[in-house]
């Protein structure tokens, strides 16, 4: 990819992810669109969560897997039809 990514764990656990790129193109579609991009979601069970999701009438695009950190992820839309992203994350090891 001709980008950058910047991750910064917040002391509560959360994560933001801040993408550059150096050349963005015009908003054609949303993963690659310039400004905000879409929000994520770290679930410990993404097809459990699909499946909530699915009983409630929601769509989701189906399972993709991360080629880089090879963890799972989809998307969906908001009522205003921001995309949301739900990546799957595994629990936190005991201390």
């Amino acid at each position: 990819r001709d980008s950058w990514k910047l991750d910064l764990a917040l002391p509560d656990g959360g994560q933001i992810e801040l993408f550059s790129f150096p050349d963005p193109p015009a908003r054609t579609n949303d993963p690659e669109a310039q400004g905000l991009r879409h929000l994520a979601f770290a679930v410990a069970d993404i097809d459990a969560a699909v499946a909530r999701l699915e009983a409630r009438g929601i769509a989701v695009e189906p399972v993709r897997v991360d080629e880089y950190t090879q963890q799972r992820y989809t998307f969906f839309r908001d009522p205003d039809s921001l995309p949301l992203e739900l990546y799957e994350v595994a629990p936190a090891a005991p201390a």
